[in-house]
């Protein structure tokens, strides 16, 4: 099936793809885990907020995403910006204890090494909250390469290339012999950015209508399908 000229939940498509895949790289709220299962995304944003001053802009002071704190706090300066940083890794360490795994993506983490490719995680979550999952859960040592937030640098998280480049030096495999998967229209802006494929995996209605417009090379609505692709 396609939509738009995109492919959805094609297994040929999506073979084609991961044959040319020399790295896949997977984003980490969404395609893994939900991160904010146990400890809300709201209740986190809202922490954010107490760092700073009370009057914040109406955008600031209604959103239920953390990252919109984050980057406004980027724009106050410095200090700010490192106090919520720093609030904001501890609550996505929190948070990783009670995260629920994404169904067929520790299938995956397991299966994609044993076809002898590299796989690595990119993410704008913190690095600590990265590992502290991977290692709770026996997937790390499936792990080639951690690309996550580990400073108080918004203008370096997706959608800018900076994580993807990260990881593809780091695995030594070329940007255009990567693929990343991502839930997002930041994680597919950022692939068009670094000139890797991509992978759009819609777990939300009108996630799939959203990312057409992006053109990654396939979407998908199950993270088994990429099981069951190279199987």
């Amino acid at each position: 099936m396609t939509l738009g000229q995109v492919p959805l939940n094609d297994p040929t498509a999506l073979r084609a793809v991961l044959a040319a895949t020399d790295a896949l790289l997977l984003d980490f709220d969404g395609p893994i885990c939900s991160v904010f299962a146990g400890l809300p995304a709201d209740r986190v944003a809202q922490r954010l907020r107490d760092v700073l001053r009370d009057d914040l802009p109406a955008e600031v002071e209604k959103t239920e995403d953390p990252f919109v704190v984050l980057h406004y706090a980027a724009e106050l300066g410095a200090h700010e910006l490192r106090a919520v940083e720093a609030v904001l890794r501890d609550s996505e360490v929190e948070a990783v204890e009670s995260a629920e795994p994404t169904p067929g993506a520790h299938d995956l983490i397991r299966t994609w090494p044993r076809t002898g490719r590299k796989l690595a995680v990119v993410s704008n979550n913190s690095a600590a909250a990265v590992h502290a999952y991977l290692d709770r859960t026996g997937l790390l040592d499936h792990i080639d390469a951690v690309s996550a937030r580990t400073e108080p640098a918004p203008a370096l998280l997706k959608p800018a290339p900076h994580l993807l480049h990260q990881a593809c030096a780091r695995l030594s495999v070329a940007t255009g012999r990567s693929t990343l998967v991502g839930d997002s229209l930041t994680d597919l802006e950022a692939a068009k950015a670094a000139h890797t494929n991509a992978i759009g995996y819609a777990n939300k209605p009108g996630k799939v209508e959203l990312f057409t417009a992006e053109r990654p090379e396939v979407v998908i609505t199950d993270m088994s399908t990429l099981v069951s692709a190279l199987t």
